[in-house]
C-alpha cells in the first residue's frame, strides 16, 4: 500500500511548481521537487548577479529562475509555494488561486505528509527559545528529533528521513499560520502582543493567524497555552483537545507554574509535582523561566524530570538571546538581535540586570506602538543609542514618559551599526552593560536579525 508521501510524489511527476522566493526554505525545496520530476521555476525579486552561487546551483539541476521586480507577473504554474515571509492576501496570489492555481507552502504540506509526532511553538515572543527548549528535552530523553520550521530549516525535504517514532519540533509564524489547516499533535502559543501589524490586515487577523496552531487539532491532541497573557488564555474555548495551561502568577488546574519562591512545579490535575528550581535555570530572566514552563506542559509524559534537570543546568541559550558577547575593560557587551518587538525588548533585557544599562535600540517600522516602551526605556536605560527608521518613534515614546527627565536617559542618535558600537564603547564605564536589543525588526538595514546580530558580534570583537 503505498503511503501518502508516494502518491504525494506520484502526483506532482510533470506538474509546474514555481516557488516565490528564494530562501532558507525553498532552495532545499526546489531542488528536491526537480529530482522528483517536476517542472520547477523559482522567482525572486533579486537579479542573478545578487543571488550569486544559489542562482547557478539551481540552473544546474535544472530548475529555471525568474527573476525582476514583476516576477510574481504571468506565473505558469499548476501549484505554487508562497514563501513564509510572503503577504498571504498579495494581490498576485488571490488572483492565481481565482484561476485555479494550488497556492500553498512548504509547511502546509509537510503537516499533511509528516509521520512522526509534530510540536508547534508560536506566539509573539519566547516561540524560538522555547522550541529550542523542547527539542533539547526529548534529545536529553534518547528521541530522534527534527528541528525546523521559522527556526532557520525547511522539514519536508527531510520527510523521507522521518519515521512515525521520531518528533519534529516546529516554530512557526504569523505568516506561515494563516493559510494552514492542519494543526500539530501537541501545540504551543508562548503569548501574543502586537506584532507584525505591517503586513497583517490588522491585529484581529494577526491573532487568528495564531490560532490555527490548534483550531484543526483532534481530540487526542495537545494544546498549551500562556495563562499570564490575556490574548492566550482566551483561546481555552476554542481547544478541543487536552489543555495545559502555564503560570508564573497562579497555579493552574493543569500544567506547569512558578510559585512565589521560583519553585517550578506540574500539577497534573490530581497532584502537584516539584519539578526544580528556576534559580537552577542556566539562562537568566523570567520570560526564560515561562520558556521552560511552556517547554514543560509541551513535553510532560514524554521526558522525566531528570531530562528536564539536566537541560536546565546546561542549555546557555540560543544565539541572538541576551547572548554574551565579550567583556571588555569591565564592560559587558550582550547581543539580543532576536528583540524584533517593544515588548520583547522589555521583558528580556531590560528585565534581566539591576542597574541601568546602555541600550542600542531601532529598526525596521513594523507598525507596532510603542507607548509603554518609552517608561520602561527611562526607567531601565541610562544611554539610549537610537538607529534606523523608528528612532524618533522611540525618542518620541521616552520624552513622553511620565518617568523621563531631561538626560534621563541620555540619547543620542548614529546611522549604521559600527557608529553604535563605537558610541557604546566610548560612553560605556567598567560594571556597563551594552545591549543591542532594538524592539524592531532589521529590514530597514539587514535582511534578517540573525545578520544584525552577526555584524553586532564581529563590531564588538573588534573593538
Amino acid at each position: 500500500m503505498k503511503s501518502k508521501l508516494q502518491k504525494f510524489y506520484e502526483s506532482i511527476k510533470g506538474k509546474r511548481i514555481a516557488l516565490c522566493g528564494i530562501g532558507v526554505s525553498n532552495t532545499p525545496l526546489a531542488l528536491m521537487f526537480a529530482q522528483k520530476g517536476a517542472l520547477v521555476t523559482v522567482c525572486d525579486r533579486r537579479s542573478k548577479e545578487q543571488l550569486g552561487q544559489v542562482a547557478e546551483e539551481l540552473e544546474a539541476k535544472g530548475i529555471a529562475l525568474k527573476l525582476g521586480e514583476n516576477y510574481l507577473k504571468d506565473i505558469e504554474a499548476d501549484i505554487i509555494f508562497r514563501t513564509p515571509g510572503m503577504q498571504y492576501y498579495l494581490p498576485e496570489l488571490c488572483e492565481y488561486r481565482r484561476r485555479g492555481v494550488a497556492v500553498t507552502s512548504e509547511m502546509e504540506v509537510f503537516f499533511e505528509l509528516c509521520p512522526a509526532k509534530i510540536i508547534a511553538v508560536t506566539g509573539s515572543n519566547g516561540k524560538t527559545t522555547t522550541t529550542t527548549i523542547i527539542s533539547e528535552l526529548l534529545l536529553a530523553k534518547g528521541e530522534r528529533v527534527w528541528l525546523g520550521g521559522n527556526i532557520g530549516r525547511a522539514l519536508l525535504p527531510l520527510i523521507e528521513e522521518m519515521s512515525e517514532n521520531d518528533f519534529a519540533v516546529v516554530e512557526l509564524s504569523s505568516f506561515q499560520l494563516i493559510s494552514m489547516r492542519t494543526s500539530p499533535d501537541i501545540a504551543v502559543v508562548t503569548n501574543l502582543s502586537p506584532n507584525h501589524l505591517d503586513m497583517h490586515k490588522d491585529m484581529n487577523e494577526y491573532i487568528d493567524s495564531k490560532k490555527n496552531i490548534f483550531l484543526h487539532q483532534n481530540a487526542f491532541s495537545r494544546t498549551v497555552l500562556n495563562l499570564d497573557n490575556e490574548i492566550t488564555a482566551g483561546f481555552a474555548d476554542d481547544v478541543r483537545g487536552d489543555l495545559f495551561t502555564f503560570s508564573r502568577k497562579k497555579e493552574p488546574e493543569r500544567g506547569a507554574f512558578a510559585d512565589e519562591k521560583g519553585d517550578i512545579y506540574f500539577n497534573t490535575g490530581k497532584q502537584r509535582i516539584f519539578v526544580l528550581s528556576s534559580d537552577n535555570i542556566k539562562i537568566p530572566g523570567n520570560h526564560n523561566v515561562e520558556n521552560y514552563l511552556a517547554a514543560i506542559s509541551a513535553t510532560w509524559g514524554y521526558v522525566g524530570i531528570e531530562d528536564i534537570r539536566k537541560v536546565a543546568a546546561d542549555f546557555g541559550g540560543v544565539e541572538h538571546r541576551a547572548e554574551l558577547v565579550r567583556e571588555l575593560k569591565g564592560v559587558r557587551y550582550y547581543n539580543d538581535s532576536i528583540a524584533t518587538t517593544p515588548s520583547r525588548t522589555m521583558q528580556g533585557t531590560l528585565s534581566l540586570y539591576e542597574d541601568k544599562i546602555i541600550l542600542i535600540a531601532g529598526g525596521y517600522d513594523k507598525k507596532i506602538p510603542f507607548d509603554s516602551f518609552g517608561n520602561a526605556l527611562a526607567q531601565k536605560v541610562k544611554l539610549l543609542i537610537l538607529m534606523g527608521v523608528t528612532a524618533d518613534k522611540i525618542e518620541q515614546s521616552v520624552k513622553s514618559a511620565a518617568d523621563y527627565t531631561l538626560g534621563s536617559p541620555e540619547i543620542i542618535r548614529v546611522n549604521s551599526m559600527a557608529e553604535a558600537v563605537q558610541a557604546a564603547n566610548k560612553y560605556a564605564a567598567k560594571g556597563d552593560v551594552v545591549s543591542l536589543s532594538p524592539a524592531c525588526a532589521s529590514f530597514d538595514m539587514y535582511p534578517n536579525f540573525e545578520a544584525r546580530g552577526k555584524d553586532f558580534k564581529q563590531l564588538v570583537n573588534g573593538l
